[in-house]
């Protein structure tokens, strides 16, 4: 019995080192990887922000390329992002949002200032859509294929060598592939 004591913790740490070493061969080890990439996007919140139109599960499947983004108006690096995603619509990207944990004034408040990107916005107050997705905290940006599928999950703003390395070649790809 005691031999065996004496072998156990050897083993254990080998197995544990082996399991790290494993970890770290990933292509991106810092990436959070998202159960839903090849599968459809799980479903949207209904509720939507006053006098702007609600982002559907059809705009997901409309056949062309969606970016969903998960924003809110207290998360000061969405608003770091905002200009990016106000330059994507302007380039003819399909741009959604979903904001999360938020007050609709402020948000509408904010839309109105800072300009709109978004083709439809759902609102998640609870963020229970946002745990759906698997979102952890905001920002959080998606690529839908035309069909609906998830392509690309992208956690923080989306500005700096992480998006430019990273986001913006998977929405490139996604682009070129034709929805």
């Amino acid at each position: 019995m005691a031999r065996w004591l004496m072998v156990l913790p050897p083993v254990l740490f080998a197995g544990l080192a082996g399991l790290f070493y494993a970890g770290m061969q990933r292509d991106n080890p810092g990436e959070l990887r998202s159960v839903f990439v090849g599968r459809a996007a799980p479903a949207l919140p209904a509720t939507t922000l006053p006098g702007i139109p609600g982002l559907t599960e059809a705009d997901l499947r409309s056949g062309e390329v969606t970016v969903v983004n998960f924003w809110a108006t207290w998360c000061p690096p969405c608003r770091a992002e905002h200009p990016v995603l106000l330059q994507m619509a302007a380039d003819g990207i399909r741009v959604g949002g979903v904001n999360i944990r938020d007050d609709d004034a402020k948000a509408l408040a904010y839309l109105a200032e800072e300009g709109n990107p978004f083709l439809g916005v759902a609102t998640d107050p609870s963020m229970r859509g946002a745990i759906d997705w698997g979102v952890t905290a905001p920002p959080e940006t998606f690529i839908i294929g035309g069909d609906g599928t998830v392509l690309f999950r992208f956690q923080g703003p989306l500005v700096g060598t992480d998006y430019e390395s990273r986001f913006k070649p998977e929405l490139e790809k996604a682009l070129a592939a034709g929805g």
